[in-house]
């Protein structure tokens, strides 16, 4: 099943809520938060802070998306109503099978995320616990990239192995996903689609999400 995760990275934030609201009427399933330290990545974007603002204002769950280090230092602070998954990366895990853990006795799904340089076999004994696997299909770190094609094999790949093990966990992507190319990855096995600048970068927000989730009607 298709689903769209606008990236509000790419909001406007004098406006966050207004955004939320046209995403929201336009169809879109989730809320991908992006939450960048400065640290593991080349820029700062936002804490809890800004994603709690929404609780109340929006029935969208949130795909918290961590791309920070010592993520178990701070998943607590992410935990709402609203929060669906919590996603870290495993280059900023020194033990991702505990964090993963951790995610869970929270009582939020898990999931863990793949650099466009990193391989699948660096989860290959995690997968039987993860949730949701998210593929970077560009470096993290900034909103407005190129799509990385070689994503679209490593989706492949991945899918591969879910069906071969029959594991039930959901594959994203996140990076450079536009109108034009969401056919390609979600053929590949994609389940989840984030979108950030392509969706609130047009100049009608709710029909662009329409957009994409006509796409599966």
């Amino acid at each position: 099943m298709f689903q769209l995760a606008p990236s509000i990275l790419s909001a406007d934030f004098s406006r966050l809520g207004e955004d939320v609201a046209k995403i929201e009427k336009g169809g879109a399933d989730l809320i991908h938060v992006d939450v960048m330290d400065g640290h593991f990545v080349p820029n700062i974007s936002f804490g809890a802070a800004v994603m709690k603002s929404l609780n109340g204002k929006t029935s969208l769950p949130y795909d918290v998306h961590l791309m920070i280090e010592n993520p178990d230092n701070y998943l607590e602070d992410f935990v709402t109503d609203n929060t669906e998954y919590i996603t870290v990366h495993v280059e900023a895990c020194r033990h991702i099978h505990r964090t993963i853990q951790h995610i869970k006795s929270t009582g939020v799904k898990a999931a863990v995320a793949l650099n466009p340089g990193t391989p699948l076999s660096s989860i290959q004994w995690i997968l039987g616990d993860v949730d949701m696997v998210l593929l970077m299909s560009v470096n993290p770190g900034f909103g407005g990239q190129k799509f990385i094609s070689s994503t679209v094999e490593k989706a492949v790949e991945l899918d591969e192995i879910r069906r071969e093990k029959e594991l039930d966990f959901r594959m994203e992507i996140d990076g450079g996903i536009k109108l034009d190319n969401v056919k390609q990855v979600t053929d590949a096995g994609i389940e989840i689609v984030v979108a950030g600048s392509s969706v609130f970068g047009a100049e009608d927000v709710i029909g662009r999400v329409e957009e994409f989730k006509s796409l599966y009607r």
